[in-house]
């Protein structure tokens, strides 16, 4: 399958192709068809950190940016401070993200779990990305929630490395409940939680067992059972994605009664989402996810055309009469 680069001029030439036919008589819609009702599987795609490509990662500079350019769903990282507030970042160190070293130059190695609220509070988490963004800062969990919700976005929440914070689950559904992300709007399609650890997404299942939740692997086929137990989606890093594979997951069925669904990370090339989107991949995540949902969906369309084309297309008999 060819990539061609994805502008609005691509997308509109595609679309008028795939409705071309109808339009000029050489087809007859099916009773009741709608246009999208056989289209090429297309994944969604959720920002991996917000739009890193552009913002500084896990900060409200991304999500917002990612709403700007209509990515739906947004992936975040929680962690816990030394005080015990749940903060939006990935590594478990403070030194790639922010200016720690500058502020606190005395505090090796700079873990999260060594700094109060407070103190990271007055880090800088934007000037590392670019001087444009000096001043954002690491966002509490809590009003990270509160924009992602005032976007009208939907979030995959990451519990990172929950074996350094002992019941940060039980803290975790506190401050969705707190925010309102326990409502039936935001339990029924608004909300996953993951983690890599097993132990941990078991426990967050058992405190709230409504909550759609995504394990970070990717689980021999034989062990999957194990896993649709407590988990709706089994999300691994995109190399590790077979046609295969993906089949097994989707012959299982989740805790909440429905096919468990595969999102893949961290996919930033166009020719591989659309790859992905072939071996049957439910989602995508990525660094770009403005770029990879452009190109699934140039992909989509120049499918329907294609197809539209092979529908229409006369047959000798049609040629005779």
């Amino acid at each position: 399958m060819r990539i061609r680069p994805v502008t609005t001029l691509t997308r509109t030439l595609v679309a008028l192709a795939a409705a071309a036919p109808l339009a000029l008589g050489l087809a007859t819609a099916p009773a009741g068809a709608t246009p999208s009702a056989a289209r090429p599987h297309v994944p969604y795609v959720i920002g991996h950190r917000g739009v890193p490509v552009q913002a500084p990662e896990n900060t409200l500079a991304s999500i917002d940016r990612g709403a700007r350019l209509g990515i739906d769903w947004m992936e975040n990282d929680v962690q816990r401070t030394k005080d015990g507030a749940l903060v939006v970042i990935h590594d478990t160190t403070l030194t790639r993200t922010t200016d720690v070293r500058k502020r606190y130059p005395d505090r090796a190695p700079w873990r999260v779990a060594d700094f109060t609220l407070a103190e990271i509070r007055k880090l800088d988490a934007g000037s590392w990305y670019d001087r444009r963004f000096a001043g954002e800062r690491v966002p509490t969990l809590d009003r990270y929630l509160r924009r992602v919700d005032h976007n009208h976005q939907r979030l995959l929440l990451e519990i990172k490395a929950p074996e350094l914070y002992p019941g940060i689950e039980r803290q975790v559904v506190d401050t969705l409940r707190r925010t309102g992300w326990l409502d039936r709007r935001h339990v029924g399609g608004r909300l996953v939680v993951q983690s890599f650890s097993a132990p941990s997404l078991k426990t967050f299942h058992g405190l709230r067992p409504d909550v759609r939740t995504g394990f970070l692997g990717a689980p021999r086929a034989a062990d999957l059972p194990g896993y649709a137990a407590f988990a709706d989606q089994i999300n691994p890093d995109h190399t590790k994605v077979t046609t295969g594979w993906v089949r097994a997951v989707h012959r299982l069925t989740g805790p909440h009664g429905k096919r468990l669904e595969v999102s893949a990370w961290t996919v930033d090339d166009p020719g591989r989402a659309v790859a992905l989107a072939r071996l049957g991949v439910d989602a995508i995540i990525s660094n770009a996810a403005h770029v990879v949902a452009d190109a699934l969906e140039a992909d989509a369309l120049e499918e329907d055309a294609e197809d539209a084309a092979e529908d229409t297309a006369p047959t000798l008999t049609d040629v005779i009469g």
